[in-house]
């Protein structure tokens, strides 16, 4: 967690104003590129709801969720009980003979007592768990709390199997928006990829009027400065940034948070141990802290694409918006201007994006561009030529 966090006053407004809802009209997903926050900003999303009378459950979503639909069921009872085996719903009282029984055992919606309901629902998934679902909040509501809010991080590792018969995401979308219509405060909090949104939208189409999609963008300069200086000036820190370091930090990372975090930590370190070394003004070895952040952060999705891949997004990496929206004609525009090998068609171009975004280098958005999924992957490409194709 960052000890400030910077330029979010927008989106925690937004959310603010979801945990005013008496009825759940809308959901929340927080998208962007890796290294915007979306963890952290979800992490302070958490006291909030807390203060506001919300129960919190949720947890990391992998591949494995959405591997069936009963693994879908036995994650969601898994975080609700977290919260939920608190709450005394009845009492056991212990058969035995005569006058000498031990006192009454409280029963509390732990997760057995959510499971054998679960399993004692007939129907399908989705009924078993609407089942179980709607019975925990009779309770809930009962305790005064305004609903729980289900989060969850990761969640563009979603998704329906058609083939296997497995619909885990359409059975997740199904249920919320089944117990939202009958009043039940339950509200999806999901983080992902920018290629989330889509694919809720592909599995369910209303899941277009279920949530509300705020996407986070990199810090401005003013944003990213006080996200630097604060924590220092907070804690009374005798090493300091100049006001040229700042400007510094704000070149080499753009306002991507995580890797201002990084940079101020690999200068600070530099600066801590040059001092006590004796050295009053230590310079800063930035070519070397770019090369290690390289190493750490790029060169392992770097590694996921083959030679031919890496020859192409070189030449998205060569147009002046590579960082924005690109389209495939410009590519195949850009690849004219250079000399190739061996050239790329368009039809190529288009399956080797695909593949691509796969492999989580890329992705298309929703109207039919196609950016960078790592942030400021361009920058590396390029640093990565001048190293002589030794990325890292």
């Amino acid at each position: 967690m960052p000890p400030y966090l910077a330029g979010r006053e927008h989106e925690t407004d937004e959310f603010r104003q979801l945990l005013d809802q008496d009825t759940i009209l809308a959901n929340l997903i927080l998208t962007g590129l890796r290294g915007l926050g979306k963890t952290v900003l979800l992490e302070t999303f958490k006291p909030m709801a807390i203060q506001a009378g919300w129960l919190w459950a949720g947890a990391d979503l992998s591949e494995s969720t959405s591997v069936s639909e009963e693994i879908m069921a036995t994650r969601l009872l898994t975080d609700l009980a977290v919260v939920t085996s608190s709450i005394v719903t009845a009492a056991s009282y212990p058969q035995q003979a005569g006058f000498t029984g031990q006192p009454p055992k409280p029963v509390t919606l732990d997760y057995y007592s959510l499971k054998d309901l679960y399993e004692s629902t007939p129907g399908l998934v989705s009924d078993k768990l609407k089942n179980v679902l709607e019975s925990v909040w009779s309770h809930v509501e009962a305790t005064g709390k305004r609903g729980i809010i289900f989060a969850y991080d990761e969640a563009q590792n979603l998704a329906d199997h058609a083939p296997k018969d497995q619909y885990p995401l359409s059975l997740l979308l199904d249920v919320f928006q089944s117990l939202q219509r009958k009043g039940v405060r339950f509200m999806l909090a999901l983080t992902g990829l920018p290629t989330l949104f889509p694919k809720l939208v592909e599995a369910r189409t209303f899941a277009e009027r279920m949530f509300h999609v705020v996407f986070l963008n990199p810090l401005s300069e003013g944003e990213t400065t006080a996200a630097i200086r604060k924590p220092i000036h907070k804690e009374s820190s005798p090493p300091t940034f100049s006001a040229e370091s700042v400007k510094t930090i704000w070149s080499m990372t753009r306002g991507y948070p995580y890797f201002v975090q990084y940079v101020c930590r690999e200068m600070f370190d530099v600066w801590v141990q040059a001092i006590d070394a004796g050295h009053r003004s230590p310079d800063i070895p930035v070519k070397e802290i770019i090369r290690k952040l390289d190493s750490d952060f790029f060169a392992g999705r770097w590694a996921r694409a083959t030679d031919r891949q890496r020859e192409l997004l070189g030449i998205v990496a060569s147009l002046p918006n590579c960082d924005a929206e690109f389209t495939v004609q410009e590519v195949v525009e850009a690849k004219a201007n250079q000399s190739l090998k061996k050239s790329f068609s368009g039809s190529h171009i288009n399956q080797m994006l695909v593949s691509l975004s796969d492999a989580g280098l890329v992705y298309k958005n929703r109207h039919g561009k196609y950016s960078f999924a790592v942030p400021l992957l361009g920058d590396f490409i390029r640093r990565h030529e001048n190293y002589g194709g030794r990325a890292g």
